[in-house]
């Protein structure tokens, strides 16, 4: 295996050039335009802002990957996501929950084996299987949603309305391959505007959480 292999993972692409999956390809702008829509709102809370980061760099990732679609541009897709999960978790532990930092960072990396855990799981199940990794990903967030429902019910709300829409990306991520036959374009390029969307209003559900506890503050 080297890292300039070329990978075909994407109904849209059909050879080997840069331009092969334009619309996967421009549909990226989705995170970057999401990126800077949050990034206004995030003054003054160095982890959101850090998340509205991450999220520039998932567009810019997921545009290296498919338009040079080599092994070492999906590495450079898939760790900016695998990040802002991280960071988002550490940020929900820390400011949803109020642990402290250490148990924070804990129960982030805590989703590492949760991830190996539940993974194979959903390998198990017919369709759930194209994108089994990822599934983990809304499971989590609407478990914390419930957990928080009592405690916390407006980022309860905001947070299974990301879980919803993470399902629904997930789908539109399966489904590309399988529809690639009636819809010659594929459906992944869905997968990036309604991530960017779910990514954005992850960050905004910590950042009027945060600013709710300083207004209360005051």
């Amino acid at each position: 295996m080297r890292w300039t292999d070329v990978v075909d993972n994407y109904c849209e692409r059909l050879g080997p050039g840069y331009w092969a999956e334009p619309l996967n390809a421009v549909t990226n702008a989705a995170f970057l335009i999401a990126a800077l829509l949050v990034w206004r709102r995030t003054a003054g809370l160095p982890v959101a802002r850090l998340l509205a980061m991450i999220l520039f760099v998932i567009g810019v990732g997921s545009l290296l990957f498919h338009t040079f679609a080599t092994r070492w541009a999906g590495v450079a897709d898939v760790l900016p996501i695998a990040l802002f999960i991280l960071t988002y978790v550490y940020a929900a532990n820390r400011h949803f929950w109020g642990w402290p930092v250490w148990l924070s960072l804990a129960g982030a990396l805590a989703f590492i084996p949760y991830s190996m855990a539940v993974t194979p799981l959903f390998d198990r199940l017919p369709f759930l299987n194209i994108s089994s990794f990822y599934w983990s990903v809304p499971l989590l967030i609407a478990a914390y949603a419930l957990a928080l429902r009592s405690r916390l019910p407006q980022v309860a709300r905001g947070l299974g309305q990301g879980a919803a829409i993470l399902c629904v990306s997930l789908v539109a991520r399966s489904l590309d391959q399988p529809l690639c036959s009636a819809i010659p374009l594929g459906t992944h390029a869905l997968w990036h505007v309604l991530n960017a969307l779910m990514l954005a209003l992850m960050i905004g559900v910590l950042v009027d959480h945060r600013l709710e506890r300083a207004g209360a503050a005051r």
